[in-house]
């Protein structure tokens, strides 16, 4: 089984822009690696037999070893992402996340890739509470799949579920989870997964904006 990891290089100006304010660049950029870093232990921790970085940009100190880097070619996310499907899949089965959702575990991880095995299930989808997917997983990778499907849109969870049924796919659907995308969606990740590298980030910023509290906790 195969674990693929779409992400962009954490550089400042150009990742989390949407917590700005109140991050600085430089400070949103901190807690888009430390998302990225979680993403990629989570990976490394579940039972996939290889994980693809589908990568944006040069990998940096944050990129474990063990992780195989792939670049994501030219061209609209939806390309991109086919793109990481065709050259970081191979034939077998896959699993697909983004950096976004560094509170889901190799359990989560785990129990998705496991619905893969069953004779029953052609994919797995992960719907995100701004509408979009935070991961997708296919028995039988097929890059046409995600091809023409709209991005960052309101329904784009449920355009590429529309996809995957006009396909004749039978998907199973996975656990609801918060995509950071606004710094409150990065504040209430932290309080759900406090442990993380992200929620560690998310208190330091907290604590610079408020001295007194912090809503990721101590």
């Amino acid at each position: 089984m195969h674990l693929i990891v779409v992400a962009k290089e954490p550089v400042p100006g150009r990742v989390k822009t949407r917590l700005c304010p109140p991050c600085s660049p430089v400070e949103a950029a901190r807690v888009a690696a430390a998302a990225l870093a979680d993403t990629l232990d989570a990976a490394l921790a579940s039972g996939a037999d290889r994980v693809v970085l589908a990568l944006d940009g040069r990998p940096g100190s944050w990129c474990p070893g063990g992780v195989v880097v792939i670049g994501q070619g030219p061209g609209s996310l939806d390309r991109r992402l086919a793109h990481a499907w065709s050259h970081g899949a191979g034939r077998g089965p896959a699993l697909q996340v983004g950096m976004d959702t560094p509170q889901v575990s190799a359990v989560d991880l785990n129990r998705a890739m496991a619905a893969l095995h069953d004779d029953q299930v052609d994919a797995v989808l992960g719907p995100a509470t701004d509408g979009g997917w935070w991961g997708l997983g296919m028995r039988r990778p097929r890059p046409e799949a995600v091809l023409g499907v709209p991005t960052s849109l309101p329904d784009t969870g449920a355009r590429q579920a529309a996809r995957l049924a006009a396909l004749g796919m039978r998907t199973r659907q996975l656990e609801l989870q918060t995509d950071i995308d606004t710094w409150p969606d990065a504040v209430a990740v932290a309080m759900r997964a406090p442990a993380t590298r992200v929620a560690a980030a998310v208190r330091a910023q907290a604590a610079r904006l408020n001295p007194v509290t912090s809503p990721a906790g101590p």
